[in-house]
């Protein structure tokens, strides 16, 4: 991948990024931009796996699946990949989900990324219709729910340690931090 990416001129096409096929790291495509981000860190994938543990049976229930780590395309030319989506009927041999069958985007916040997480993709994810945001600070566990309304998200609720997230929608789930955070 190295040398497709440094060889590369001008802004990169759905078709050239997604070309790259799998890597070691998460590379998402903005607007003709690569985003490119280290593996995560077995705190971040813990939290990840224990919160898709936590989602799949509500999921199931409300015919809806939990998948991590997938391209969703928000638009053409503009595909992050989300720690963790719930989804309706999907394709699972496209490569790409599309926004409209996401009901809800999970971002665990690396420090390290923390703009990206709470400013661009926010305001990515809003403009693509997608109706529910979850964040997760990765250190504390506090979990953050956003609802979309209008063409962004506002906070509907927050959970800290010791306290329980209840989500309606697009699931019936109740989530503790503690059992998210090793």
């Amino acid at each position: 991948m190295t040398a497709a990416v440094f060889d590369h001129d001008g802004p990169w096409t759905e078709e050239e990024y997604l070309a790259l096929g799998e890597t070691s790291q998460r590379v998402e495509l903005f607007d003709g931009s690569l985003h490119v981000t280290p593996a995560p860190t077995p705190r971040h994938q813990n939290i990840s796996g224990e919160l898709r543990a936590a989602l799949r049976t509500p999921a199931r229930d409300a015919g809806l699946r939990v998948l991590e780590a997938v391209n969703v395309r928000l638009k053409p030319g503009r595909i992050p990949i989300p720690d963790l989506v719930i989804t309706g009927e999907i394709d699972f041999d496209e490569p790409n989900i599309e926004a409209s069958d996401v009901r809800l985007v999970c971002e665990i916040i690396s420090p390290s990324n923390a703009a990206t997480d709470k400013v661009l993709k926010m305001h990515y994810y809003a403009a693509a219709g997608i109706p529910w945001y979850l964040l997760i600070e990765q250190q504390s566990g506090t979990l953050h729910l956003y609802r979309r309304q209008g063409g962004h998200y506002i906070e509907q609720s927050v959970a800290t340690v010791g306290e329980v997230l209840e989500l309606v929608e697009p699931v019936r789930a109740k989530i503790r931090p503690e059992d998210l955070v090793p």
